[in-house]
């Protein structure tokens, strides 16, 4: 067969892949395959490709009126936006995957158990997440600890369908983003158990200060961080010199010691400075620290909020790192 002609592949390593196959894949799942190119820690996983996407939904929505109807709401009006992006979520969850797509993801979930893996994350990888002018991040759906192939398969159409979670359709409505041609691609990688994880930006959110990459982390899974529900330790480092001029902890009384050594914040820094190298624009980062000291990236996307005010003065500046993720959530601190 002529590979010009082959069809689409349904299901790709996160290795990989790369910053041409954002259409393909979706923003984060290209993220991180540019990251392994970069030379950095990932924790090993594949993808379902868009293409698995835009089969279900040929079924689901065959000539695009549902989301057409989407593309038509107003940006304001959140019950219509409420009632219409529930319809195709229910749509979308109660349909089985499709054969071929189903058996794709099998077939890659059978390999990746065959390294030991017997939980995954499930993380949503949408084509139009993720750029300097807009970030998706947290509007998407994420699964931890994702046990089973039954399991699994429920957790891709679950994805597929938080491309319409009405936050996320709210957003797009609000920037005027097309519907048409949208889709989502599903990253499935094996869960970690990291003794610390969190965010950093490789520049200040609070000044936009480019010298200095700002860091807030918590002991174990950094979710419950980014969702708002933990206080981080958090430690501004110099890029130029590794000196730490910024620390301030909130550590639980019990422990009495905050989650990352100043050593651990220094190499993080460098990692940091290493991604903002590779893909040449500040960055904001996801990180886990592992129990044997390795650092392992779980997504890098632009920084969004010094970028929107470089260009308008279109957001405020926070003072945590993190406080920038919820305030595109409307979440309240």
């Amino acid at each position: 067969m002529d590979p010009a002609s082959a069809p689409p592949l349904l299901v790709r390593q996160i290795a990989d892949l790369g910053a041409a196959d954002v259409a393909s894949a979706g923003g984060k799942a290209a993220s991180l395959g540019e990251l392994i190119r970069a030379g950095l820690a990932v924790p090993a996983g594949y993808v379902v490709m868009t293409q698995a996407f835009t089969q279900a939904m040929a079924v689901l929505d065959p000539d695009g009126g549902l989301r057409d109807q989407i593309g038509r709401l107003p940006g304001d009006d959140l019950g219509a936006i409420g009632r219409a992006a529930a319809g195709i979520r229910a749509r979308i969850t109660a349909a089985p995957l499709p054969e071929d797509v189903a058996a794709a993801v099998t077939a890659a979930h059978d390999r990746l158990g065959e390294l030991g893996t017997t939980a995954v994350a499930v993380r949503s990888s949408a084509t139009g997440e993720d750029s300097a002018q807009a970030s998706f991040a947290g509007l998407q759906d994420t699964y931890l600890g994702v046990s089973g192939l039954p399991a699994l398969l429920d957790r891709v159409r679950s994805c597929w369908a938080s491309l319409y979670n009405d936050e996320s359709v709210a957003y797009r409505r609000r920037l005027g983003l097309p519907e048409r041609g949208l889709s989502m691609g599903v990253v499935v990688q094996g869960m970690l158990s990291p003794r610390a994880a969190g965010v950093m930006f490789t520049r200040s959110p609070v000044s936009g200060d480019r010298s200095v990459v700002a860091i807030e982390g918590t002991r174990g899974l950094g979710s419950a961080l980014v969702a708002g529900e933990v206080t981080p330790d958090s430690f501004t480092v110099s890029k130029v010199t590794g000196e730490i001029s910024g620390r301030r902890l909130a550590t639980e009384p019990r422990l009495g010691r905050p989650c990352l050594t100043d050593d651990e914040a220094r190499a993080l820094a460098q990692v940091a400075r290493r991604v903002e190298d590779h893909f040449g624009t500040p960055q904001d980062i996801e990180w886990a620290l592992l129990d044997d000291d390795r650092i392992v990236l779980l997504q890098s996307r632009p920084e969004t909020v010094w970028a929107a005010r470089d260009r308008a003065p279109v957001a405020t500046p926070q003072p945590r790192a993190s406080d920038h993720i919820l305030s595109r959530l409307g979440k309240p601190l």
